[in-house]
């Protein structure tokens, strides 16, 4: 859950004094119709989709379908729905224009975003903008990517993917359950398959913008909704006016050399690990696994887990996939460090057994699975515990759009290889990494989709705020700096963080951005943002 927001009495003075065409930036008024292109006809929303919101406030939200080109260049290739909700601003007759948010993925849902738009923005943000969230194509309530029609043909391919194979039969096992899922979704997912890059998303979003009757883009994307951004800052310069982009891809490399930068993505992880571990040393006491030298010990669990699972006290056991795969998860979000810290002890323990305890200690040590909840967390499989031949509900955007945008030079075959030489660099994240896109997209049905690919430099009338945290795992800091040089015009923001994406978790950052969205009032160069809190604090 995102932290609360401090509202600045006098920047909201300020913005209320400001004309909505001033603070548009053009002439017209914002919602007015845009000529040729069809309006947004809002309605009411799904019970089920307001369920968290206030009973006094859902009549501030309005749901919809948007009908767009499949293919924006073909418009005999037929169309898909976007599905949209809308926060309406808390002051109408100061009202901006919309503010579109993505939460990346790619596949995350956005439709539901402007239900916690009051954990991300101030205040005079809410007051200014109707909040728009989107799921984009192939993603949730939107025309979806679906690959399996039965939870039966699901579980058999993707149960297969492990995350980190070692033995040849499971790396083995690993590919061909890649290239089974290609076939699956080129069977049964028709004709969107060969439309998700994200110069569609960006192309549907200009349309969108045009829907709800604003000139211009305002827009906060996070992650992989950074790429959206930046592609759309490409291909419509002239029609952005706000973008903030919260943790950030490297779009060139991305888009071109995508093995480097699946390789570069699993150095991130490492540099957050390094930095968990050296922040638990320094913390003492307040880290359950600062005793001794957390970075060894740390070592020593990856290490034996390589070679054989440890079998906890309960007869249950811990093997090198799910322990990768929850230290991955855990890095996302700070507020989870104090309870990997304590997993990660109890884990080291049943290696390493305390002398016997005192009659005063309240816990002996003797851990059972559901005592390592961050490290190991059930529901995070709850996918492939179905019951066979159920329908399949899930969707499969993921791959669907990552091997539309992005460009691998080797064939699936090479990828043992290189899970080998990125292992010996990156011991802990090189291989779970090679196995990921780097071993899906090879073997992906769809071939040089048209995607976008560059350049990055156009520039927009006002610079695109570029937010980067020092310790973000899954976008390393290095990514936010590169995307503000590729941007023909950014202001890069860094914040000394750990976690993946921070606006909502710095009120001096929150302020910032909302100084920026609602008046351009753009900070200054070099400017280093504190979190609100800190990890073990």
């Amino acid at each position: 859950m995102r932290g609360g927001l401090v509202a600045g009495t006098l920047a909201v003075a300020l913005a209320l004094t400001a004309s909505p065409a001033a603070a548009t930036g053009t002439g017209a008024a914002p919602g007015a119709p845009v000529a040729g292109v069809p309006q947004v006809q809002w309605g009411e929303c799904a019970e089920s989709a307001l369920e968290t919101v206030p009973e006094e406030q859902r009549g501030q939200f309005g749901c919809a379908t948007y009908r767009v080109p499949m293919d924006h260049d073909n418009a005999a290739a037929g169309t898909v729905d976007l599905a949209l909700m809308r926060r309406a601003a808390g002051k109408p007759d100061a009202r901006i224009g919309s503010l579109f948010l993505n939460p990346g993925g790619p596949g995350g849902s956005g439709r539901t975003l402007p239900v916690l738009a009051d954990q991300l923005f101030e205040p005079r943000v809410l007051e200014r903008f109707d909040i728009i969230g989107f799921d984009p194509r192939g993603v949730g309530k939107s025309s979806s990517v679906r690959c399996f029609t039965t939870e039966e043909d699901a579980y058999d391919v993707l149960g297969k993917q492990v995350p980190v194979p070692l033995e040849r039969q499971r790396i083995s096992d690993v590919l061909h359950a890649y290239q089974e899922y290609g076939e699956f979704c080129a069977a049964n997912t028709g004709a969107l398959l060969n439309h998700l890059s994200t110069k569609d998303v960006a192309r549907d979003l200009d349309l969108l913008r045009a829907a709800v009757g604003d000139e211009r883009l305002n827009y906060v994307g996070f992650s992989y909704g950074t790429l959206i951004g930046a592609t759309y800052a490409n291909l419509f310069p002239d029609k952005a006016r706000a973008m903030v982009l919260d943790g950030n891809v490297d779009p060139a490399l991305r888009t071109t050399d995508s093995t480097r930068y699946e390789r570069e993505r699993a150095k991130g992880f490492e540099i957050a690990l390094e930095a968990f571990l050296t922040e638990c040393e320094q913390v003492r006491q307040r880290c359950a696994f600062s005793e001794g030298r957390p970075k060894q010990k740390f070592t020593e669990l990856r290490e034996r887990l390589r070679r054989e699972p440890i079998e906890l006290p309960d007869g249950d056991t811990v093997d090198i996939n799910a322990f990768t795969g929850g230290v991955a998860g855990a890095l996302y979000s700070p507020h989870a460090f104090p309870g990997l810290a304590q997993d990660l002890q109890r884990l080291y323990e049943v290696l390493h057994p305390p002398q016997e305890a005192e009659p005063a200690d309240p816990e002996p040590s003797a851990p059972a699975r559901n005592d390592l909840s961050t490290l190991l967390d059930p529901a995070e499989n709850s996918r492939y515990d179905v019951r066979p031949d159920s329908p399949y509900t899930s969707q499969d955007a993921y791959l669907g759009v990552n091997c539309s945008d992005k460009r691998f030079g080797h064939a699936q075959e090479r990828v043992p290889e290189l899970a080998g030489e990125w292992e010996r660099e990156l011991p802990t994240f090189g291989r779970i990494q090679a196995f990921s896109d780097a071993a899906g997209c090879p073997a992906w049905p769809v071939r040089e989709p048209d995607a976008y690919r560059g350049p990055w430099n156009r520039s927009t009338e006002h610079p695109v705020l570029v937010i980067g945290n020092y310790y973000d795992p899954a976008t390393q800091y290095a990514f936010a700096e590169r995307m503000a040089d590729q941007l023909g015009f950014a202001r890069l923001l860094s914040v000394d963080a750990f976690g993946h994406c921070i606006l909502g978790n710095s009120a001096e950052l929150d302020s910032a951005t909302a100084d920026y969205l609602v008046d351009l009032k753009v900070p200054g160069p070099g400017q280093v943002y504190e979190p609100d809190t800190h990890p073990f604090g």
